[in-house]
């Protein structure tokens, strides 16, 4: 969909690179300009951060300190579609690379900042990380324990959020720009996804004065919530709607909770539906749920995820000398660049032809 499309990517770590990899996924091309020592990822867990939401792009090392090296990047800029860089405001202005400047060399260029609090504000100037955008949003506050403490989450939602929603931004940039000819600047930050997903919630606190959002999702019904089976696995049942929970009772036999699928949690029926599931493993309550139909998953971890057939019949997960998971399934990018494997000569020449 995006083949043709050009992007210079100044990103670094996860958020932004993951946002530009969703691009290439998509066949555009990603120029990502590097430091001389690479993407501090690059060293990040062993590299694989890297590895990971780089694939299928090209890489320059560049030293932006120097400004004959970044004078040889604004020669290419005529041939670029999209700028998207993650430093903190006012790097690019420092550089010489902001967009009133970049869009001398290129009017019609799409070009997005993705920092964590955007370019101006109260928190514009302060370092940040995911977790800071869970805790600040709200959104660490609906994962509690028994305790009512907030939950260390071990995914970083906001990076992968933000990378999402930074490359929906620019994909619908350009479909403007296809429309009137003209570019623009994405001010885009991550604390704002998060607080923007919030809205349901929100609105139940205003109504109804309750902080963790409708009660029919938030484990405190019958129909709704984690199971614990025979071998100490934990499956998934969401039977909200009643053809989904009748399938459920039909299943196992017991038509006489047919009324009951949101009776509370604690209460008799939750013990003995707790029960139930104890007397079956995770792997037999997954051939029930796939037999039945009454919204009846496992909960898997990442190895069994890899294992599973979901993937690859959604062309997700593939394998070959590697596992890659791709967000198309028509990506074509195969592994992460070497540092420095692209040289800036080559892309003025294609500019030159």
């Amino acid at each position: 969909m995006l083949e043709g499309v050009r992007v210079l990517d100044f990103t670094q770590y996860l958020p932004g690179p993951y946002a530009t990899q969703r691009l290439a996924d998509l066949g555009a091309e990603v120029i990502k300009v590097e430091p001389p020592n690479g993407d501090p990822a690059r060293q990040m867990a062993d590299g694989l951060v890297y590895e990971a939401n780089n694939r299928g792009k090209k890489s320059i090392a560049v030293d932006l300190k120097v400004t004959a090296k970044v004078n040889e990047l604004s020669e290419i800029l005529q041939t670029v579609d999209v700028v998207i860089e993650s430093f903190r405001p006012g790097v690019m202005k420092r550089i010489g690379l902001h967009y009133d400047e970049v869009k001398k060399i290129k009017r019609d260029i799409v070009y997005c900042s993705l920092s964590g609090f955007g370019q101006s504000g109260t928190h514009a100037h302060l370092g940040s990380h995911d977790l800071n955008y869970q805790g600040l949003s709200g959104l660490l506050s609906q994962h509690l324990d028994g305790n009512g403490r907030p939950v260390q989450p071990t995914f970083t939602t906001v990076d992968y959020g933000g990378g999402i929603v930074a490359s929906e931004r620019i994909s619908a940039a350009l479909f403007q720009r296809e429309r009137t000819g003209n570019g623009c600047y994405l001010d885009l930050a991550l604390n704002d996804v998060p607080l923007t997903m919030m809205g349901t919630h929100a609105l139940y606190h205003l109504k109804k004065n309750k902080q963790d959002g409708p009660d029919f999702i938030d484990g405190s019904v019958v129909c709704y919530g984690l199971y614990e089976t025979k071998d100490r696995r934990f499956v998934s049942l969401a039977a909200l709607e009643p053809h989904f929970w009748k399938n459920f009772c039909h299943g196992v036999g017991k038509v006489e909770w047919l009324p009951h699928a949101f009776s509370p949690v604690k209460s008799d029926l939750h013990e003995e539906i707790n029960v139930l599931f104890k007397e079956r493993t995770m792997a037999e309550w997954t051939s029930f749920g796939e037999s039945h139909d009454c919204c009846l998953f496992p909960v898997l971890n990442v190895e069994e995820v890899m294992d599973h057939s979901y993937g690859p019949e959604r062309g997700l997960v593939r394998r070959g000398e590697q596992v890659h998971i791709v967000t198309n399934p028509n990506a074509v990018g195969q592994s992460a660049p070497l540092l420095g494997q692209d040289k800036i000569d080559t892309f003025k020449k294609e500019r030159d032809q």
